[in-house]
């Protein structure tokens, strides 16, 4: 925070900012998952379809960038990088993205739920060492305990899931699914440390349309590689069949698969506007707490039992969040404080 242009806004714009994108994150990723729920639990069985719909949703973005981009003059100014260089960020960036969303789907395929939400608790231990080499993120008592906490909720939750895992996997399956899974997690964790990398060391802007242009630009290279997979390995030959059987009809098919795309946009606008405002280890522990807050949401949807380890698990991932939470807080004024006394330095001399 000491360098983030973020200083300039009063405390409160910042707060509200960063809650704006909680609830973006929370709200986005717990719909998402309770759609991809509903599309597998009705007959979907498409591995590329899955991935993506993670991606595909970006041109609801268009219009919003095309609202807060800047002007002509502040986009082509000296500390703009080139077009040249953009294209390589981005492309590169999309290619993470498309390979970590495919080792996700790889993963639900051959996991049962509780071990695949299991081993995506781990995404935090190494979004904590990514972003201590790649960031200079300082590993705090707080943030440590932050870390601990969360990923033991995520645990008791992943634990104590009902749902019944595939039948018929063989173990040699199994292996893979496990380690698609724990590679898509610590992939995950480096492609957020990577885009915050790329907001302190290429892009330098401060305005909010930069978040919607990396991920609108990713998300279009990550689609792209998608949709080659989709017919290059044949898979969208039964996409008719699932339109077909889809339990609960053909335009429930089509609205679910629009609504995950859609809502897989919300939860990523999140994700990249809490690495842009705050830091992607924090961005990463609020997709950790959004494990813990999905329940909730299922409870409503699926009426899904709520006993008392959901509850634990509940509570313990609200105090991983607020440690959290007042960690940035410390930050955040130790950092104003300093940018006080500099300046009062300056007015001095």
């Amino acid at each position: 925070m000491d360098e983030s242009p973020f200083l300039k806004l009063k405390r409160w714009q910042w707060w509200l900012l960063v809650a704006i994108n909680i609830f973006f994150l929370i709200a986005g990723q717990a719909a998402a998952v309770l759609l991809g729920r509903f599309y597998y639990d009705k007959g979907g069985n498409s591995k590329w379809m899955a991935t993506l719909v993670q991606t595909a949703g970006f041109p609801v973005l268009c219009i919003p960038w095309f609202l807060l981009r800047p002007s002509r003059e502040a986009s082509t100014s000296s500390t703009s990088p080139s077009i040249k260089t953009l294209a390589l960020l981005y492309f590169v960036l999309g290619v993470l993205l498309a390979g970590d969303n495919m080792l996700y789907s790889v993963g639900l395929l051959y996991l049962s739920a509780s071990t695949y939400s299991l081993i995506c608790a781990t995404q935090l231990a190494f979004n904590a060492v990514f972003s201590y080499f790649l960031n200079s993120q300082k590993v705090t008592a707080l943030i440590l305990n932050s870390v601990v906490i969360l990923s033991l909720s995520a645990a008791l939750i992943a634990v104590n899931d009902d749902s019944d895992g595939p039948s018929g996997v063989p173990k040699g399956k199994f292996l893979i699914g496990f380690l698609c899974t724990l590679g898509a997690s610590a992939l995950y964790s480096l492609l957020l440390s990577f885009m915050q990398l790329s907001f302190q060391k290429v892009l330098k802007k401060e305005t909010f349309s930069v978040v919607l242009e990396m991920q609108i630009c990713t998300s279009v290279v990550a689609s792209c590689l998608s949709s080659t997979g989709l017919f290059a390995s044949g898979e969208w030959k039964s996409l008719q069949h699932e339109l077909e059987v889809f339990g609960t009809g053909r335009v429930s098919y089509v609205l679910t698969l629009v609504w995950t795309a859609i809502t897989w946009q919300v939860c990523a606008v999140g994700v990249v506007g809490l690495i842009f405002v705050v830091s992607s280890l924090f961005s990463n522990v609020i997709s950790t707490l959004s494990l813990a807050v999905t329940p909730l949401a299922a409870l409503v949807v699926f009426l899904d039992k709520m006993n008392g380890v959901k509850v634990i698990a509940m509570l313990l991932a609200l105090c991983g969040f607020a440690s959290y939470i007042y960690q940035n807080y410390i930050d955040d004024k130790k950092a104003r404080r300093l940018q006080t006394h500099v300046r009062e330095i300056q007015h001095t001399a």
